[in-house]
């Protein structure tokens, strides 16, 4: 089976996780151990080496810990080039552990390799040549009601869910998937779609 082959290095949570992607791509896989990326200066040292050096692809879970740890890393490299991969919002248990996670949801081990291939696929990687979208900017996310709006974190939600996003996202990390996964003008018309608006 190909795997994609990828420049940057990617960080994922845990080392399970890094079992199941090794089985998807060729290139660095970086764990934070968790919450580990809050306190362990290795890690964090390592993963802003690569940040600086070849940038950085983040993979974490879709729960409200993933995002947390995404946050962290994007906070600790600043303005280093970072490509966001989110899997889908899958319920269901790990086949190792016992019982499901607390929010019920899938994390990156227990993706299938189609599913993690998919992933990547979405966020432009496709081993051949980096898609390069135009990112949405800040602007837009106001524009379109996502920010500053009295119904924006629930927009935000909706849109989230009908991408396969975790629902929770702030408007800055939508806007960062969002520039990964479709680029600004699709993204401006998609949002008009779902709120029936022509552009």
């Amino acid at each position: 089976m190909d795997k994609i082959k990828v420049k940057q290095a990617v960080v994922v949570e845990g080392k399970y996780d890094k079992i199941a992607l090794s089985k998807v791509i060729d290139g660095v896989i970086i764990t934070t151990d968790g919450f580990g990326i809050y306190s362990n200066k290795d890690t964090i040292k390592l993963i802003q080496l690569y940040a600086k050096s070849v940038g950085l692809i983040i993979l974490t879970d879709s729960d409200t810990a993933g995002q947390q740890i995404r946050g962290r890393i994007k906070s600790i490299v600043g303005d280093a080039e970072i490509i966001n991969v989110y899997c889908p919002v899958i319920y269901g248990k790990e086949r190792r552990k016992l019982h499901a996670s607390k929010e019920g949801k899938l994390g990156v081990e227990g993706m299938s390799i189609a599913v993690l291939k998919e992933a990547f696929k979405k966020a432009g990687l496709t081993g051949d040549k980096d898609i390069v979208r135009e990112p949405v900017t800040r602007q837009d996310m106001i524009f379109l009601g996502l920010n500053g709006a009295p119904d924006s974190s629930h927009l935000r939600e909706k849109i989230a869910l009908s991408l396969g996003l975790p629902e929770k996202l702030s408007s800055n990390a939508l806007r960062d998937a969002v520039s990964t996964l479709m680029g600004r003008e699709a993204f401006i018309e998609y949002v008009n779609d779902l709120k029936g608006e022509k552009k």
